[in-house]
């Protein structure tokens, strides 16, 4: 067990398998020095293609997406010590789920269907672990990307703070579909916002107190300022490159509110973007090189840690200068982010 008084948090780094072409093995973790910010390895499960990870709110339970062509999650038990244990799968009802979000009473867990282009929602005991999926609600539609957007692909299923309303992004159709969830569990339809056709919408943050948050627009590479009003319904105000030196082929990733200002990756010109917040509008102020597709990434403490997808490797960088303090081998890791907030 890890001593009350250590300072050290946990890290958890969810890659693809062989379920899904990856070199991975699964979930590992990492004990994560607050004061240097190096990591040492602590534990590792094997399991098909944990590509998203997300913690209950308060018991020592995680929950992961399977993101394979079947489609399901696993509940899993987390030790003081750092290892692993799965207590249960369940199917998705879609095909490569790759976001999860829990409400925070901790009653309902919420799965992105990436391929199956449906949102799904789980009711979950008192223990933490998923017992029936009370809801499957499927997305029909495109967009004019006939590659990416032939059909609805929920990229990311996002629960307001009240735990009552879901918004799915769905990067196939230029949606933001809300829902209610009822309480047995069920999805009852709010709402439809569309966003500029070919935007390709991936990630949806809020930010806090101001009734606006910010959408990836992976396929045209930009970041959306988006005014929500009434709950659930998204109106774009404005859209700027989703780097400070656009061109050239970028598939925009991971995008992470961190005090005022918003750090979001970009895979082509491998770098996360820095952007300053006048008011709630985004301004790029830095692009800081990365490795090879950072498809995720963690800004903990005075350090961030990238998922650098084709590098095999999760890299830590020291914030103030972003200098690179550590390399740390992990196949194909498609998500970093600490045990607890």
């Amino acid at each position: 067990m890890t001593p009350a008084n250590d300072d050290r948090i946990l890290i958890i780094v969810g890659s693809y398998t062989a379920a899904s072409n990856g070199n991975g093995e699964g979930i590992g973790t990492f004990w994560r020095d607050g004061r240097t910010g190096e990591l040492t390895p602590a534990g590792s499960l094997e399991l098909d293609s944990p590509s998203w990870l997300t913690p209950h709110p308060t018991l020592p339970v995680l929950y992961a997406v399977n993101e394979t062509a079947e489609g399901a999650i696993s509940a899993v038990a987390v030790a003081g010590d750092g290892t692993l244990e799965v207590l249960n799968s369940l199917p998705t009802g879609g095909a490569d789920p790759c976001h999860l979000a829990v409400t925070p009473d901790g009653r309902f867990l919420l799965c992105a269907n990436y391929s199956g282009g449906s949102l799904a929602a789980f009711a979950l005991g008192p223990d933490g672990v998923p017992t029936v999926r009370t809801a499957l609600v499927q997305h029909e539609g495109g967009g004019p990307n006939a590659e990416r957007q032939e059909a609805a692909h929920v990229h990311m299923a996002v629960v307001d703070e009240t735990g009552t309303l879901v918004s799915a992004v769905d990067l196939g159709t230029d949606e933001i579909r809300s829902y209610r969830i009822g309480e047995e569990g069920d999805l009852i339809p709010v709402s439809v916002s569309a966003l500029p056709a070919g935007t390709g919408p991936r990630q949806l943050v809020r930010r806090p107190g101001t009734g606006h948050a910010y959408v990836v627009g992976e396929l045209a590479a930009s970041l959306v300022t988006v005014r929500e009003e009434p709950a659930g319904t998204f109106t774009v105000v404005n859209s700027v490159p989703a780097t400070l030196n656009p061109g050239g082929e970028n598939l925009p990733a991971q995008l992470e509110l961190h005090g005022d200002r918003l750090f979001l990756s970009n895979r082509g010109p491998e770098a996360i973007t820095e952007f300053a917040l006048d008011g709630v509008l985004p301004k790029a102020v830095a692009d800081h090189g990365t490795g090879e597709g950072p498809r995720h990434f963690s800004i903990i403490g005075e350090h961030c840690y990238v998922a650098s997808q084709n590098n095999d490797a999760i890299q830590a960088y020291e914030r103030a200068t972003w200098r690179l303090i550590g390399t740390y081998p992990i196949g194909s890791p498609a998500f970093v982010g600490p045990w607890r907030r």
